[in-house]
C-alpha cells in the first residue's frame, strides 16, 4: 500500500520567497533520487483556511511505494540536504504524520 508523508512546517517570519523556492526545488528534486518516493507537493495553505492553519505557512506530502521506504528517506542524502535547508526557513520543527493509503 502506498504510504503517505505529511509534514507541515511553521516558517520564520523573515523567509525570503527565494528561499522557500529554492527549498522547495531541493525536496521536488528528491523524486527520482530517492528509492520508492513516487511523488510529492507541496504548498502554502488556501486564503481561505490560513486561520485554521495554527501558524503552520507551508505544507508537503510526499508519497512512497510501502512503508519500509521511509527509513530509506529519513537517512538519504538528498532528505539530508533538505533537512539543513530548512533551518534556514523554519521556525521550528515540522509537524511529521504518515499514513497508509487504499491502493
Amino acid at each position: 500500500m502506498p504510504v503517505n508523508h505529511v509534514a507541515l512546517f511553521k516558517l520564520r517570519p523573515d523567509v525570503s520567497q527565494s528561499a522557500l523556492a529554492q527549498w522547495t526545488a531541493i525536496g521536488h528534486a528528491m523524486v527520482g533520487k530517492i528509492p520508492g518516493l513516487i511523488k510529492i507537493d507541496t504548498n502554502t495553505p488556501l486564503p481561505g483556511t490560513e486561520a485554521r492553519a495554527q501558524g503552520y505557512g507551508l505544507g508537503a506530502v510526499a508519497v512512497f511505494e510501502k512503508p519500509e521506504d521511509l527509513q530509506v528517506f529519513a537517512t538519504h542524502p538528498a532528505h539530508m540536504e533538505l533537512l539543513k535547508a530548512g533551518k534556514d526557513i523554519c521556525a521550528a520543527p515540522p509537524l511529521v504524520y504518515e499514513f497508509e493509503s487504499p491502493a
